[in-house]
């Protein structure tokens, strides 16, 4: 379980669910890329006419969200640019290409080991074309030997000398020598260092090949037959990078596509996909799509045309709405604005937001909110957020005065539980926090949590309605926690690979995160993050979420035995500290964890002066409590620990805070004398007066702790060192609102010196407590 709160910005990602299980769900998602912190929806407002609340951050994708962006394919392109073929993708073809060479085609040795014509003949004696898919696996020195360019330069011309009489089948063996051209510009794109690079030989050879076979009128033969080579060929569009070159192919093809095409030729469209995405996500227009598009605007038209000519088989997974939706991309084009605006406005309206025709609807409508931010009302959809979410979210139910929920499809068993297990993972966190009570100013007195069905549902719709990145595993909305009527929102989805079991995908984490900047964090989010403070926000959120399921954080246990940080290293984590997402979610959510765990079972006061510094916004402070007056003491025993409770004890069990041993009671006669280490009960003063107090430290103590809680009126705490403490003369102070004070003396002075509770209001039955080290 990988929990939330990043800025939107600095969104993780996680791994991707294949393309073959995204197809029994029947959605596709919206692309998302990173939008920015306070973004706006489609017209500059969210749906209540606000600007986007501050403190609005994004969960972590969920095992089934897509990676980096989602999206569905109806072929797979996985880990790599360039793809295996559909039927044998190369994950899997080690079982299926070793069938198909002791059934069918023979020992490959032949082609792996020839050259020249010697390798035309080879791969021409190939009985089917199935038998090139165990090339797309080579590794080592065979992909060297059979892919380097000399040999893909003799592949690529004998492709174009077998073009030139192509029949619209494979009687010559056209696919043979068009899949071993895509094998070796996957197997290159994985393993460039062993098979070399590819330069100008290679790309002029190639486009002679490609010319070639599209010059011949038999290419475009509606048939099973041609589309069997076709959709290879499309592929190898894509693989040679050679988008705009052939623009001309992908308007025949959107021109001339209908829902009558036969499976192949239909196989053939939805390769398009892949030519056009890449096309438009090429650094640079690398492959020149970009530029074709500007060159020749009617295949927009022409585009637009294929979805409106096919709208019947719109379906949630046609190849309509797979392709069509990439006309969005269009947008990105500043010179082709103007002639995509009314496109997408005619088509984001002829067709309904639910139902089958919504994954074309509201993809498009994402892509006017990411490449046209502002401008909802060229499209007339500045309130599509308000239309669609009583049809998306019908559900609603209260917990209690201060939890609700909202929900796509939940039943009444469900809802229930979902209220018991929040109400009671409140009590569990104070229970292992103690409680100091709310931060002053905070009114967020109440949650809604919202619930999509599964994570497509989630993605399709929630960027509409609460304006949002949805490239996450749900968004924790807290907004300005000081402004009266804000809403907190956790926006979440059903863990849907876990049915029929019931789970709100990481609903238990980002509660603790609604609670711990209820009672922990003063301000917004931004504002905490002024000073790294990612080791407390999300471990102390893995601690409560795993403690409060009573689950074992198996992934954080193995990590400790690494040993891969020393614990002042964690106290300077933030988002995105390194380029590889899966270091950066160790660090933030496994070492989190351990690095809060560690801090409550051992130093427990030390957490609770840390905790008084966020609750009272002194970022500052609480960095010099870290980094300072902490700083590498406790490393060596973290390290120990690690080696120790972790490996024996599965890194122990969390402190309990109520029954944790209270500070004892001062000894001394005079009442306002205290010890090193006591607490004064039932202290008071009316308006305007003090409450006096003094300890007398002996020479060596780097810190001195004092804390006030309790009682009613509003007592604030003065210290003035080797002088009387008043509000006119100090050396710090604590001036909250009501009686929850803390102040930390760093390297206070031997001797006598002095503090004072000064009745802001009048005030009775305080506690004050001095602690020293």
């Amino acid at each position: 379980m990988l929990p939330f709160r990043i800025p939107k910005t600095h969104a993780r990602r996680l791994p991707a669910l294949g393309a073959a299980v995204f197809l029994t769900l029947g959605l596709f998602a919206p692309q998302s890329q990173a939008v920015t912190v306070g973004a706006t929806a489609p017209g500059g407002a969210n749906k209540a006419g606000t600007t986007a609340s501050s403190r609005s951050i994004p969960v972590p994708r969920s095992p089934h969200a897509i990676s980096k962006n989602p999206r569905f394919r109806l072929s797979s392109q996985d880990a790599a640019e360039e793809s295996a073929p559909r039927s044998a993708p190369a994950a899997k073809a080690g079982k299926q290409s070793s069938a198909i060479a002791a059934d069918a085609c023979g020992d490959l040795s032949g082609v792996i080991n020839a050259t020249g014509t010697a390798l035309v003949n080879e791969l021409k004696a190939l009985p089917q074309i199935t038998c090139t898919y165990p090339l797309f696996n080579l590794t080592g020195e065979n992909a060297r030997k059979a892919f380097r360019e000399a040999q893909m330069v003799t592949v690529a011309n004998a492709l174009r000398d077998n073009s030139a009489s192509y029949a619209g089948d494979n009687g010559a063996s056209t696919g043979q020598l068009v899949m071993f051209l895509r094998a070796g510009y996957y197997v290159q794109d994985n393993n460039a260092d062993v098979v070399g690079a590819y330069g100008p030989a290679l790309e002029g050879a190639a486009r002679g090949a490609l010319d070639a076979f599209f010059a011949n009128p038999r290419s475009k033969d509606v048939t099973d037959a041609n589309g069997e080579i076709l959709n290879e060929v499309v592929t190898l569009i894509d693989s040679t990078h050679e988008a705009g070159r052939y623009a001309g192919v992908v308007k025949w093809m959107l021109g001339g596509y209908t829902g009558t095409w036969p499976g192949q030729m239909n196989l053939a469209m939805q390769h398009v996909e892949w030519v056009v995405e890449n096309g438009f996500k090429a650094k640079n227009d690398a492959r020149g799509w970009r530029a074709a598009l500007k060159a020749d605007p009617a295949i927009l038209d022409t585009w637009a045309g294929f979805i409106t000519r096919n709208g019947a088989e719109l379906n949630r997974l046609d190849v309509v709405s797979n392709v069509g939706r990439y006309l969005g991309y269009a947008l990105d084009v500043p010179e082709l604005k103007d002639k995509v605006r009314p496109l997408l406005k005619d088509l984001i309206n002829r067709y309904p937001n639910v139902g089958p025709t919504a994954p074309l609807t509201m993809n498009l409508g994402w892509y006017t909110r990411q490449y046209d931010r502002g401008n909802c009302a060229a499209y007339a959809i500045c309130d599509l957020g308000q239309r669609v979410l009583p049809l998306v979210l019908p559900t609603q139910y209260a917990c209690n005065a201060g939890l609700k929920i909202r929900a796509q499809d939940m039943s009444p068993d469900q809802l229930a539980s979902t209220c018991t297990s929040l109400v009671g993972e409140d009590a569990y966190f104070h229970r292992i926090i103690g409680d100091q009570g709310a931060i002053p100013g905070d009114v967020n007195t109440n949650l809604e949590v919202v619930a999509f069905d599964d994570y497509t549902q989630y993605a399709l719709y929630a960027w509409a309605i609460y304006d949002i990145d949805v490239d996450n595993g749900g968004m924790y909305e807290e907004g300005n926690p000081a402004l009266p009527g804000n809403q907190a929102r956790f926006i979440a989805h059903e863990a849907s690979w876990l049915r029929p079991a019931f789970q709100i995908w990481n609903l238990n984490h980002e509660y603790t995160h609604y609670l711990d900047g209820r009672f922990n964090m003063y301000g917004d989010f931004e504002a905490g993050m002024t000073t790294p403070t990612i080791w407390w926000v999300e471990g102390i959120a893995e601690n409560i979420s795993y403690g409060y399921r009573n689950e074992r954080n198996a992934n954080a246990i193995a990590e400790a035995a690494k040993n891969t940080y020393k614990l002042s290293e964690l106290f300077d984590t933030v988002y995105g500290q390194d380029a590889d997402p899966d270091v950066n979610s160790n660090r933030v959510y496994r070492w989190g964890w351990l690095a809060v765990r560690y801090m409550l079972q051992k130093h427990p006061a030390d957490v609770q002066t840390v905790l008084g510094k966020y609750r009272t916004g002194d970022w500052a402070g609480a960095r010099t409590v870290l980094k300072q007056t902490i700083g590498t003491r406790y490393d060596a025993d973290f390290a120990t620990w690690l080696s120790t409770d972790c490996a024996t004890k599965d890194c122990g069990t969390l402190p309990d805070a109520s029954t944790a041993a209270p500070v004892p009671l001062c000894t001394a006669s005079d009442p306002r004398q205290f010890d090193q280490n006591c607490r004064r009960d039932n202290l008071a003063a009316t308006t305007g007066n003090y409450s006096y107090h003094f300890v007398y430290l002996p020479a060596g103590v780097k810190q001195l702790t004092i804390t006030s809680s309790g009682g009613t009126g509003n007592a604030d705490l003065y210290y003035g060192g080797g002088s009387w403490a008043t509000t006119s003369a100090y050396q710090a102070k604590s001036t909250n609102a009501g009686n929850g004070e803390t102040l930390t003396i760093d390297n206070p002075p031997s001797g006598w010196v002095y503090f004072s509770l000064a009745a802001a209001q009048s005030f009775s039955g305080v506690t004050l407590s001095t602690q020293s080290k």
